[in-house]
């Protein structure tokens, strides 16, 4: 194809046209000078063409629709269905013991979100499990002034976590690109894993900290956080007063931050007239054997979400009215990730196409000296950061794995130490802009990604290279 000419051609300008094109991306999206889809859509257009790609340029980004286009239907169908479970009260009960739990502690509130996250990560779908921690805890974050970037950087700090659970994808994804069973990767890396669990609680109580300090006490008159408007907050305590530095953004949620609760938690008010409560068991064994179909992987996740979304529609609102009605109260969410998740391909499309992917993994190949060969497998792992967060785990572990796998051979490193290094990196991977689950979360969340990125990016690090640092002390990962 045109990338391997390209990449005879012209290795250097690719690499530079790569990192410049990462590098201008990060920038307006830091700076706020662009929203995702804009940045995901025009800069690598613009680099597409100075790299060459003139007309094809159109067939590279329709490759890249076409590899997402799977995702955007399950994320499509995920908010329907997790969706119509919140506006029919599945969660209620949730919250209500987590607001029992919490009470009047933003601290308490951080931490739950953490383990809440961790819990529901168990599944290894990233986009559940940001519907129900954010469908669950969003409001109470809103009653509580508590900044809702908290929300989404420890929800994706734990689930990133939990990203290297076999059944979650990079693990899998490495073992395969190896020839190696998936559990000789990951059981010897859990206690890795547990380590990187406690960094993450670690985070949470440090900004729970941080935000009991930044607001007071907070005493709750009506312990029915649910009600939208009427649960009356009083402030008992000092503190900073309003909701400081809590963003205010609709993105896929409405105005979280507002009193009428619209948006796409809105469904947490005990009086709404979407409730269902005689079809309460009926819907959460729905749900449970839409989980566990999911973990067995017997059927492709939109294709499981796509029947679910329809049998939840055809049970709950079985008027066609209702069911008209009951999408719609989703659409803002949908359209909001849909269009990112389309946007993102792009970029996707152009990186494969023009040959960048390639050329920049030859080119590190190239420049790592030959006397840091026998520490290639700490090297890939501290690698993985940069390398899954601006490239797909397909593109990685496909294409960039095996070349290190064979290279770090000669100095008598196993493919499976290799592979157990490379999924250190995946609590960095999931705060990408490529990875849908996260556009997802702070969509929700109604949190600009860069408020995000700003406080998530080198809480990631840490807790990916405490990951890698614990594989290398016990012996997991050879250094």
């Amino acid at each position: 194809m045109t990338s391997r000419c390209k990449l005879g051609r012209g290795v250097a300008m690719l690499v530079a046209l790569g990192f410049l094109m990462v590098a201008v991306f990060m920038f307006l999206i830091m700076s706020k000078r662009a929203t995702p889809v804009v940045g995901l859509i025009a800069v690598p257009v613009a680099f597409g063409i100075a790299a060459g790609a003139g007309l094809g340029i159109g067939d590279m980004i329709t490759d890249g629709i076409k590899s997402l286009a799977p995702t955007a239907a399950l994320l499509f169908f995920a908010i329907i269905f997790f969706g119509i479970m919140i506006d029919v009260g599945l969660f209620d009960p949730l919250v209500k013991l987590i607001l029992r739990l919490v009470r009047n502690d933003p601290m308490r509130l951080v931490v739950g979100t953490a383990v809440l996250a961790m819990v529901v990560s168990l599944d290894g779908d990233g986009s559940t499990t940001f519907i129900i921690v954010t469908s669950a805890l969003l409001p109470l974050y809103m009653k509580l002034k508590v900044s809702p970037v908290v929300l989404t950087v420890v929800a994706g700090l734990a689930n990133g976590a939990m990203n290297i659970v076999p059944w979650g994808g990079p693990t899998v994804r490495a073992a395969s690109a190896l020839g190696i069973s998936p559990s000789d990767v990951f059981v010897p890396m859990i206690p890795s894993l547990v380590v990187g669990l406690v960094v993450v609680l670690l985070f949470a109580v440090q900004l729970g900290y941080s935000e009991r300090r930044r607001i007071g006490s907070l005493e709750l008159t009506d312990e029915r956080l649910l009600v939208s408007a009427g649960s009356g907050l009083r402030r008992s305590g000092s503190g900073s007063g309003g909701s400081g530095d809590a963003p205010r953004t609709g993105g896929g949620s409405g105005d979280a931050g507002s009193d009428d609760g619209q948006g796409f938690v809105d469904g947490l008010d005990p009086q709404r007239p979407t409730l269902r409560p005689k079809l309460l068991w009926f819907n959460m064994l729905v749900t449970v054997a839409l989980l566990v179909v999911l973990v067995m992987d017997v059927l492709p996740i939109p294709v499981l979400f796509m029947v679910a979304a329809a049998i939840a529609l055809t049970v709950n609102f079985p008027r066609v009215k209702e069911q008209q009605e009951a999408i719609t109260r989703h659409s803002s969410s949908i359209v909001s990730v849909v269009a990112m998740v389309f946007a993102a391909a792009v970029l996707t499309g152009v990186f494969q196409g023009t040959g960048m992917v390639e050329a920049m993994a030859q080119w590190l190949l190239e420049i790592i000296p030959a006397a840091l060969g026998p520490h290639l497998a700490v090297i890939t792992g501290i690698l993985s950061l940069p390398f899954t967060f601006f490239m797909s785990n397909d593109a990685f572990y496909f294409g960039v794995m095996p070349v290190l796998a064979e290279t770090a051979s000669t100095y008598g490193i196993e493919p499976v130490e290799m592979a157990r290094a490379s999924i250190t990196g995946q609590t960095f991977h999931m705060q990408s802009p490529l990875v849908p689950a996260i556009l997802l979360l702070v969509t929700l969340a109604g949190v600009p990604l860069a408020d995000h990125h700003k406080k998530v990016l080198w809480r990631a690090a840490l807790v990916s290279l405490s990951m890698l640092v614990f594989g290398v002390v016990l012996g997991q990962i050879p250094w």
